[in-house]
């Protein structure tokens, strides 16, 4: 034990914890397990070796920059695991399902259901069996579409993951809209939809202002609620890179991140060896959950005071003049916030803030970094205006180094937004539907994902189409889903593997095998390639190198268009076929939609480090409705949208770093201790002393939100672990039947995932 103690700067050293740092040999472990597990084809070596460089694969897993200078080794731990994953050459075909009935499969883990390996055929749910069981490609859209002829198009659901390649997500977004809806959910709806919605109103941007480059010229980096090392590593080369040429990071985060503490470079033969690993965050503040609003004010309020103290020569006078509204206002009300306010709503000291506002202060070009600890709150939207606020005080928007920079988890989550997937008429531009196509949309805006669970709910959605991802095991209050789902006419689940979405089936329920990133895409035309916007609005091109798991899967793209010529009436200008042939008359047409982002598309594809497709806010060009960027006024000092109370404690939500999304690769969280089971519940010392709990002692928890809905979770042990005060933490997707459909950030609809109130049963 240490003899001073334990404050939010300090690791605990009585509670699970990683010492080594993140990368390093522990990288190598973890991708030499998911090796054994998958057992990859011998083309998994030539993929891994040209990833994410020219006329390679781009990865499958996060959306980090691909550099036009990449590394000999361009992946990281999480795109490995994704690839080797992608790569398995077990496979589940008709053998597999002759062997197990749905009902049986619903008892496996989520991770044996994915090891089951990569789906081989076309498959139809028979009820009387409760099998899936083959289905030719040419029955399985004539049936389809039946049923979507069928109906009123509002009852059908379009719901996407980050997965598809621009050119079937567009063809999707298509799809629908000439079906006369714009329920087009999609994964965004769950993590940074909080971004889409609010930063558009902020700054007139729905997407962040940084690039690749600016990494190289800032002087300071502010973290907020982001988990580099397990969600996005390769991200740790570039903050390696600014850290050894003397850029200052800092953190705030309720829990103590390996990622974001120490770094050794897998590529680096001296860190691998004798060298010493590289410290990361020079300061690093564990916040309570919901608290960063304070933390920001108290930040704001330092910067008001050095302006104070030499009028001039703090605040970017010129840039809030020229470029901005509402800094009076603002200033005002974080003037009237009282320390002690501060204080009690983040867990940190005025001592501690005031030190990470003299890094500010000291940087001429300064970037906020953030995550999902931001975004999935009730009081998502502030903790995004507070984040503005601080970066307009010294003109940080739309310079060179310096920006706001949400780091997306899909690898093409962001980029399905750009081409057309989302509920609004904005997404896919009308004018240009009635121009290219003849088509005229619907003006009713479509369903986002907490919508369109209302609407299986209730009764008035009938449909779900699922372009990949796993919607069920996603969604919040996940057993109230699961029960509702099989009460829908039609499923359609587009995958590369089985999954446990797949196993609550509709009336009439299909699984469709699609290729994955890796796999060889032949079409009529020859040889095709997909493409994907990273986090930094670049564009680039992918191919894949591996044999298809069978010759009865088919592309993401091949599928849309197959359901779709299945569905609609005959439209000359609608060329399912030659679309499917060639991706390039896709990408053609993405141009003509969007010429501003995509001009010469084809021409660029493959253009190392991808192509800019622009960012008006980077040139501090503000799309906003007064043409100004925004400073938004505090109304609290909480994200959280209601306070547990004195016997209750806020709930986070945590992946594992053998995790991506809710795909499970094994049971080691390695780069925070952990290892084993997943029904978790983790506690700090102090609060299992004060609610009289012991160490590997199995507890429930239950909701404390007041709707008439009972929620709980039984079965969880309790694990000491280094976390705030007031504070639990848990798994996700496990621990989703806590938080309530309706509890979620109020202008996105982002379920609360990091901040729900809740209570330990013993």
């Amino acid at each position: 034990m240490d003899d001073h103690p334990h404050h939010a700067t300090d690791q605990d050293p009585d509670t699970p914890f990683d010492d080594a740092p993140s990368g390093g040999w522990g990288s190598l472990a973890g991708i030499a397990h998911v090796t054994g597990a998958a057992r990859p084809s011998a083309v998994a070596i030539r993929i891994l070796g040209e990833m994410n460089k020219p006329g390679g694969v781009m990865c499958s897993s996060c959306a980090w920059a691909k550099p036009a200078e990449p590394a000999a080794f361009e992946f990281c731990e999480n795109g490995a695991k994704a690839t080797l994953w992608e790569l398995d050459r077990r496979r589940a075909g008709a053998d597999f399902f002759a062997r197990h009935t749905v009902g049986a499969l619903r008892g496996w883990h989520d991770h044996d259901l994915e090891s089951a390996g990569r789906l081989s055929e076309p498959l139809r749910y028979d009820p009387e069996q409760d099998r899936y069981m083959p289905v030719a490609w040419d029955a399985a859209f004539a049936e389809i579409g039946a049923e979507l002829r069928a109906m009123v198009p509002e009852q059908a659901v379009f719901y996407a993951s980050g997965h598809a390649g621009l050119e079937a997500s567009y063809l999707y977004a298509l799809f629908a809209r000439a079906m006369g809806h714009q329920n087009l959910p999609q994964s965004s709806n769950m993590c940074h939809e909080t971004t889409s919605v609010n930063l558009l109103s902020f700054i007139g941007t729905a997407v962040g202002t940084c690039t690749l480059e600016d990494f190289d010229h800032c002087d300071t980096i502010f973290f907020f609620g982001q988990n580099t090392g397990s969600n996005s590593p390769r991200f740790l080369h570039t903050l390696k890179a600014a850290v050894d040429r003397g850029c200052r990071v800092v953190t705030f985060n309720p829990v103590r991140e390996r990622g974001l503490i120490e770094f050794a470079d897998p590529q680096s033969p001296a860190q691998m060896t004798v060298g010493k690993p590289t410290r990361i965050s020079e300061h690093y503040y564990q916040v309570k959950p919901g608290g960063d609003i304070a933390v920001m004010a108290g930040l704001i309020k330092g910067v008001l005071a050095a302006e104070d103290a030499a009028p001039g020569t703090v605040l970017d006078h010129d840039f809030i003049a020229g470029h901005t509204e509402g800094f009076d206002e603002m200033a005002a009300a974080v003037r009237a916030v009282t320390w002690h306010e501060i204080e009690a709503e983040s867990g940190l000291t005025r001592a501690m803030i005031d030190e990470a506002t003299g890094v500010y202060l000291s940087a001429g070009r300064a970037i906020g970094i953030y995550g999902m600890g931001l975004t999935q709150h009730v009081h998502g939207w502030l903790n995004l205006g507070m984040l503005v606020n601080l970066l307009m005080t010294r003109g940080n928007i739309g310079k060179p180094g310096a920006g706001i920079s949400p780091v997306r988890g899909h690898s093409n989550v962001q980029g399905q937004r750009t081409v057309g997937v989302g509920e609004k008429s904005a997404h896919m531009p009308p004018d240009k539907l009635r121009a290219l196509f003849g088509i005229d949309a619907a003006t009713r805006e479509g369903r986002n994902a907490v919508q369109a669970c209302e609407g299986i709910l209730d009764g008035t959605v009938r449909a779900m189409v699922s372009l990949g991802g796993n919607l069920v095991r996603a969604l919040p209050d996940r057993e109230r889903m699961e029960s509702a789902w099989p009460k829908l006419r039609l499923t359609v689940h587009v995958a590369t593997k089985l999954n446990r979405s797949h196993l609550v089936p509709g009336a009439v329920s299909y699984i469709l095998p699609c290729l994955g990133r890796t796999d060889r895409d032949v079409q009529a035309g020859g040889p095709q390639a997909v493409s994907m916007e990273d986090t930094f609005s670049h564009i680039y091109g992918s191919l894949g190198h591996a044999e298809p798991p069978s010759d009865r899967v088919r592309s993401e793209l091949a599928i849309v268009a197959g359901m779709a010529e299945a569905t609609l009436p005959a439209n000359p200008a609608l060329r399912w076929r030659d679309w499917t042939a060639n991706y390039d008359l896709v990408r053609d047409l993405i141009e003509q939609t969007y010429p501003d982002d995509f001009a010469d598309f084809n021409q660029r594809l493959m253009q190392p480090g991808g192509f800019y497709r622009g960012n008006p806010a980077r040139d501090r060009i503000w799309k906003t409705d007064s043409g100004r960027a925004r400073f938004t006024t505090p109304s609290t000092m909480s994200a959280l949208g209601q306070a547990p109370g004195t016997t209750g404690m806020t709930l986070i939500t945590l992946r594992s770093n053998d995790q991506f999304n809710t795909t499970i690769y094994g049971f080691s969280d390695r780069l925070r201790g952990l290892k084993g089971g997943r029904m978790v519940v983790l506690v700090n010392r102090g609060e299992m002393q004060r609610l009289g709990l012991s160490e590997g002692q199995v507890v429930a928890l239950e909701t404390l939100v007041d709707d008439g809905v009972a929620r709980r979770v039984d079965g969880l042990t309790v694990t000491p672990y280094d976390l705030p005060d007031g504070c639990i933490a848990g798994y996700y997707p496990e621990l989703n039947p806590l938080v309530p459909l309706g509890y979620h950030e109020k202008n996105s609809a982002t379920p609360a995932y990091k901040g729900t109130p809740v209570r330990i049963v013993a």
